[in-house]
């Protein structure tokens, strides 16, 4: 597992915005990938991705009705303590393509919950306030409910969706 936690968290309301903005982007991230994956005429993805966003909402309500009662840190996009320049849940924009097949959807989806999960592993062993550990070590659960989802749904593909798409109208470029 790489370090994906560039700092310790410390307080619960430290730890609750960084889950809120993990979420978040995590949500939009996918309804940007299903509404690309819509333009494209790729439904079977687009509906992949729309189902990962409602499920990445679920875990935002879950963390919204934990802050209830926290004043939240504001903190600048640069000073999240995730050691990337986004959030360990978003699915990278350059590892997309309109053309990409339910399992490659599927295997890059699976990619992000395990360091979305990760994430929340290591923030739990590194906590030092029990509160940080025990809720850390909660949302740990719920992104393994979505791994063992996107498993399940990798090991019931049939070879067909293996091969790529075929570009109708591919881009014109001048030769």
């Amino acid at each position: 597992m790489s370090d994906l936690l560039s700092d310790d968290i410390a307080t619960v309301a430290e730890f609750l915005a960084h889950a809120l903005e993990l979420e978040v982007e995590s949500a939009e991230r996918y309804r940007e990938l299903a509404h690309a994956m819509e333009v494209h005429n790729n439904a079977e993805v687009a509906a992949l991705f729309h189902r990962l966003s409602v499920e990445s909402d679920a875990h935002l309500e879950l963390v919204r009705q934990w802050g209830e009662g926290y004043e939240l840190p504001k903190i600048a996009p640069w000073d999240f303590k995730w050691s990337s320049p986004e959030g360990p849940e978003s699915v990278s924009m350059t590892d997309t393509h309109y053309q990409m097949n339910r399992i490659q959807a599927l295997q890059l989806a699976l990619h992000n919950e395990i360091r979305a999960r990760d994430f929340y592993v290591q923030v739990a062993e590194r906590a030092s306030n029990a509160d940080v550990k025990r809720r850390a070590e909660e949302m740990a659960t719920e992104e393994d409910s979505h791994i063992g989802m996107l498993k399940e749904m990798l090991d019931t593909e049939s070879g067909d969706y293996q091969k790529p798409l075929e570009d109708l109208d591919p881009p014109n470029m001048p030769g």
